[in-house]
């Protein structure tokens, strides 16, 4: 038995804790930047009180919203206007490009040269890990940035690129979890990030990385998505269903963090930055066939424990007893078929992505934690799958 898991983010979750953000922001100081979404937590009533409670303990906000997935620009600017503001702490508060962004302008708070310089395959410098305290409020249930280390900073083009700024240190100092702030999530948008919650769990759980101690985490999350997914899609206002998904979508984080990732989020790093294509459509989209892909190999020569996991997680999804293991296998390649049919996961050709792109997809894509090999015929067969 051999392992490590890496510290986690100091974490409060539950229904109303946002209420707690202003004295835990007093703890760092009097003043803090607060990143948001384009509009919509600005427009909810969380919005007002916040403002209303910080100001009544002498708290300073200021506010700056990330519309979408953040670059390098966006970063720097950001940085560039409050360097000399005082800022004591930074807020990330939505999704997992909110939190990304806002992570980012934490670290980049105390320097003076450009994100891009730290980002892995792409600047030529090394992270010191500095950086302002950092609380992390999640709006949805995806990416599990409130618990990582990693910042993603996308530039979107022929030449694009998807790369993680990345440092220990980079965990958020506080994740403050309230799945009230997932009721009015759209139902697309709750699928998206639910598929990508769903792949990093199973993603981390497959990785040669992981341990005992993170598998049982894991197991935890994917039931909890096995029972709560398509309830959270069908009725946003089940808070039951909503906070199981955030908590799914916490532990993946944890998983990401600690283990990794596979095949799928491979692909998502130069799908991502060559085309404009959301990254929860990206794992929804491939994880059926991914998975399918793996468990061909898993069966026919993997390791033994690739395919003893992929029919545990099966056995879990598929609630049948007494059953070969290679039945269960299949069972969840099954599910994540269905899945996909069922919430109308669009095509990569949807998005422009053609069989020409193909070969420079593949060129870009990391496999250091998948569970088995694959090569470039796999992994072809992985995306032609997507493509009608």
């Amino acid at each position: 038995m051999h392992f490590q898991f890496y510290r986690t983010p100091d974490i409060i979750f539950g229904q109303g804790v946002l209420k707690q953000l202003p004295e835990l922001i007093s703890r760092y100081g009097k003043a803090a930047l607060v990143v948001t979404g384009a509009a919509s937590f600005q427009a909810s009533g969380f919005w007002e009180r916040l403002n209303q409670s910080c100001s009544e303990i002498g708290i300073k906000l200021f506010h700056e919203a990330c519309a979408m997935e953040p670059s390098a620009r966006m970063v720097d600017d950001i940085r560039d206007m409050y360097q000399s503001q005082g800022v004591a702490a930074v807020v990330g508060i939505g999704g997992g490009s909110v939190i990304d962004g806002a992570k980012a302008v934490s670290a980049m708070l105390g320097k003076t040269d450009s994100v891009i310089e730290y980002l892995e395959g792409v600047g030529h410098k090394t992270p010191d890990g500095s950086k302002i305290p950092f609380i992390a409020l999640p709006t949805t249930s995806g990416t599990g940035s409130e618990a990582t280390k990693n910042a993603v900073i996308s530039e979107v083009g022929p030449k694009g690129f998807k790369k993680s700024l990345r440092h220990d240190n980079f965990v958020p100092d506080l994740a403050l979890v309230d799945p009230r702030l997932m009721l009015t999530c759209p139902a697309g948008v709750t699928a998206a990030c639910g598929m990508d919650a769903f792949t990093q769990l199973l993603e981390a759980y497959l990785s040669p990385k992981s341990g005992p101690l993170l598998d049982a985490l894991l197991l935890d999350g994917l039931e909890k998505i096995h029972r709560y997914f398509m309830r959270s899609i069908s009725d946003g206002s089940d808070m039951e269903a909503r906070s199981a998904m955030a908590y799914a979508a916490l532990i993946s984080g944890i998983g990401l963090a600690n283990a990794g990732l596979g095949v799928v989020h491979g692909f998502a790093s130069p799908i991502g930055g060559l085309f404009k294509i959301p990254h929860g459509v990206v794992c929804g989209t491939l994880m059926a066939p991914a998975t399918g892909v793996n468990v061909r190999k898993a069966i026919s020569g993997g390791p033994v424990w690739a395919a003893e996991k992929y029919a545990r997680v099966g056995r879990l999804f598929s609630e049948v007893g007494e059953k070969p293991a290679e039945f269960y296998c299949h069972q969840l390649v099954e599910k994540l078929e269905a899945w996909t049919r069922e919430l109308g996961i669009p095509h990569l050709n949807d998005f422009g992505i053609t069989e020409n792109d193909l070969p420079k997809i593949i060129d870009q894509t990391g496999l250091k934690n998948n569970p088995v090999a694959l090569n470039r015929n796999d992994l072809k067969e992985i995306l032609r799958t997507r493509i009608k």
